[in-house]
């Protein structure tokens, strides 16, 4: 009985013979080895939080996505009267002490430095002292809700790649576990030009902004070390259950076909035996 135990040969006949329970222990084999494989680069490496959707990296590149042009038959009076309002508001915000963050009810305005490249689209457009007012949906930002949001982009002097942003909008819309660094009160009144968002191509006569965003890894919120090591600890788990099932399959494989073996063999003596006369 002792010669029947073959590991090898018994689990080269159940692999010939048997194809998809094969195929079914490599695959169990193959996700335990990548679990440890995941386990190992996330007890080294600081990674995202997947639970925080929306962060200002998201919302910047989803702005990136417009062209802000500005109405083509639109005088300076009406560039004038549509943002009065805006222009109040931007005093007001100039004048608090925080000059980053107010509310007022549920809506929040936020005056932050961001990453933001502008450029025009007409060859001979200056940037100088440029200040662009717009209103968007939520929804256009890829922000949950469907409320408005109003956005005023201000350059920067001397500085091309980041733009000043105020943004107001209810607060439960907007990523505020890590905001963009305040941005300095301008020492200038620049009037806002009123300008529409779109995604299409401008005209020849339009004159129009494009927003060019670039990635922070600062704003985006990752998982603390506490964090970490519970997704560690839960991988190395689910990697020792499907360890211990593929070494259960071996064992069945190879005890089986032992056992197939034996009762073959004795199958065989029986019929071999000479027939004894009565």
């Amino acid at each position: 009985m002792m010669g029947f135990w073959q590991p090898v040969t018994n689990l080269r006949d159940y692999v010939s013979q048997n194809p998809p329970g094969a195929t079914f222990f490599l695959c169990l084999l193959t996700l335990a080895l990548s679990f440890i494989c995941l386990s190992s680069y996330s007890s080294t490496h600081t990674l995202p939080n997947p639970d925080i959707a929306k962060d200002w990296n998201h919302l910047l590149s989803a702005l990136s996505q417009f062209q802000l042009c500005v109405k083509e038959n639109a005088s300076s009076s009406d560039l004038l009267s549509s943002t009065s309002s805006a222009l109040m508001e931007q005093e007001q915000d100039r004048r608090t002490t925080t000059n980053s963050i107010k509310s007022l009810s549920s809506v929040t305005r936020l005056h932050l430095k961001v990453p933001l490249v502008v450029t025009s689209s007409s060859p001979g457009g200056s940037l100088k002292d440029l200040s662009l007012h717009t209103t968007l949906n939520a929804s256009q930002l890829q922000l949950e809700g469907t409320e408005s949001v109003n956005l005023t982009l201000e350059r920067l002097s001397g500085n091309t790649t980041y733009t000043c942003l105020t943004i107001s909008a209810p607060a439960n819309l907007l990523p505020m576990s890590l905001l963009p660094p305040m941005c300095p009160a301008s020492e200038k009144n620049i009037s806002p030009i009123h300008v529409d968002a779109s995604n299409e191509m401008p005209t020849a006569s339009q004159t129009c902004y494009s927003l060019h965003s670039k990635n922070d890894p600062t704003f985006t919120v990752m998982l603390t070390s506490e964090e970490q090591s519970v997704a560690v600890r839960h991988l190395l788990e689910v990697s020792g259950c499907l360890l211990t099932v593929c070494l259960m399959l071996c064992l069945a494989a190879g005890l089986t076909h032992s056992l197939t073996r034996r009762n073959n063999w004795n199958g065989l003596d029986l019929q071999n035996e000479p027939l004894i006369d009565a």
